[in-house]
This record gives structure tokens, sequence and C-alpha cells, in this order.
């Protein structure tokens, strides 16, 4: 006859089984962005398993989706109590604080601002290759007053890590600390480097074209990089043609050769008629 503590053992190593395998069918709901699905699922296994960390996770980050930033806190904070070592955790942690912050009245902006910023460094601190929680602390330092941790030199210091572990990324965030404080040639000099060590790179020269119809300045590179990306392939987060063609229009603008800029906007609307800001730039053209 099975003992009593036999039995025990018996049951808890099913449910925790069930958990397991539970969780991947979940994931697999999740990954398939089925979020109702999965959100019926992760509950299903947290009413089995409440101190499962990647339950609690999940549930907090489908809550953030919803809007619902209380209750993805809640699980969230228990994803980090449950798992202390995960980086990713404290990131998705740090992201709902600052949503907190955003929301917050002026008392307790600073109670929530100092826990987004906490979370974001326990990250760096646990994966010191998270370029999320890196780029996240950036956007921290810059808007944040020095009394409650900012600082634009502490932002740079997180984009020169960046830079060393992905120059790409790192050529586009120190471009857009640079563009902040007006220090122009710095930023396209970022690009520029950036694009020595991965020529060719389309978002790289994007940013380059960007920047010169931001600012005015080296109006005939940043035309030259935004014809070269009309001959790359743009990648899946990479702007497409209609907004390189608006930039273009940018560009011709800055020269005060408005029918120049004309042709492209109407280029940029013809691939896309429902892009407004090339619609917008037409109509603020001199006749």
């Amino acid at each position: 006859m099975m003992t009593l503590r036999l039995f025990a053992v018996f049951v808890a190593s099913g449910l925790a089984g069930f958990a397991e395998t539970a969780t991947d069918s979940a994931l697999a709901l999740y990954r398939t962005k089925d979020y109702p699905a999965a959100q019926a699922a992760f509950e299903a296994i947290a009413a089995v398993e409440p101190h499962n960390a990647e339950v609690q996770f999940r549930l907090g980050v489908l809550a953030q989706n919803r809007g619902e930033n209380e209750v993805s806190i809640r699980h969230l904070e228990q994803a980090v109590a449950l798992a202390p070592q995960n980086s990713s955790y404290f990131l998705e942690l740090g992201g709902a604080y600052g949503t907190a912050a955003q929301k917050a009245g002026l008392l307790s902006k600073m109670t929530w601002a100092k826990k987004c910023v906490a979370a974001l460094e326990k990250a760096v601190e646990l994966d010191p290759d998270s370029l999320p929680a890196r780029n996240g602390l950036i956007s921290y330092y810059r808007e944040a007053p020095s009394f409650a941790g900012g600082g634009i030199n502490k932002a740079y210091d997180q984009a020169e890590e960046i830079r060393k572990r992905d120059p790409v990324m790192g050529a586009a965030v120190l471009g857009q600390l640079y563009l902040s404080e007006k220090k122009f040639a710095q930023a396209f000099a970022a690009y520029e480097t950036a694009l020595e060590k991965v020529p060719g790179h389309y978002g790289v020269l994007y940013g380059i074209g960007r920047a010169a119809a931001q600012t005015g300045y080296h109006l005939e590179r940043g035309e030259q990089a935004l014809r070269r990306c009309l001959d790359l392939t743009p990648g899946p987060t990479d702007p497409g043609p209609a907004p390189i063609h608006w930039r273009l229009g940018n560009l011709a603008e800055k020269r005060s050769d408005f029918a120049a800029a004309r042709v492209a906007y109407e280029a940029a609307l013809k691939i896309d008629p429902a892009f407004t800001q090339a619609a917008e730039s037409i109509a603020k053209l001199p006749r």
C-alpha cells in the first residue's frame, strides 16, 4: 500500500509535470499572439503554482499590454521576488514603474521614478549585455533631474557601453544624444564611425539622412545616404521607401528647392497614400 508520504511525493511530481507542460502550451499561445487564450492558460497555471516566476512575469506583461499597469506591477513584483537573478524581469518591471511615474501625481511621481531607475540598474547589474535595459537607463538619465539620479553624462556612459556591444545601436543612441544637445558634428561622426564597422548598413545610412534633414547640416551627405537606402532592402524595423522619399523632400526644402521637395513628397504618397507626414509637408510648401 502506498504510504501517505509517497502519495504526497507522487501528487507533487504530477503537479510539477502538469505545470511544466501547461507553461509550454501557454508560452506557445503567447508567442503566436493569441493573448486572450494565453491569459487564461497562465491564470490556470497560477492557480496551481502561484510561485511560478515565469507565469507571474507573463501575466505582468499581458496586463501591461492591456494597459492595466497596476495589475502588471503586482505580477512583475512577484516575478522578481521569486527569481531575483533574472535581468529580463527587472527590465520589464522598470518599464512598468516608468509608466506609473508618467501617470502619477506630483507627490508620488518621484517615488515611482526612483523605483524605475533602481529596477533598470538592477537589470544591467544582472546582465551587463542587456541593451534594452541600458537604453531604458539612457531615457531616464536624459529626462530626470540630477536630484532624482538623472544626468546627461550618465546617459552618454550608457550609450558608449551600448556602442561597445552593438556599433549600430550605439550609433543610433549616441547620435540622438548629440542631436538633442545640438552637437551636430559629433552626431554625424558617431554615424560615420558605425558605418566604417558595418559598411552599407541601412539603419545607419538612414540615421545620417535623418540627421541632415533635421539639422540642415551635411545636406549632400544626407541625400547620398538616403539614396543609398533606396538601393537596399530595409530590415523589419527600418523605415521603408516612403519615409526615405519624405526625408529627401525635407532635404530639398532645406535647400529651398521646393519643386524637388514636392516631387519627393509626391513619390512618398504614391508609395504609401496614407503617409500623413508627406501630405502635411506638401500642404505647407510655398505656392
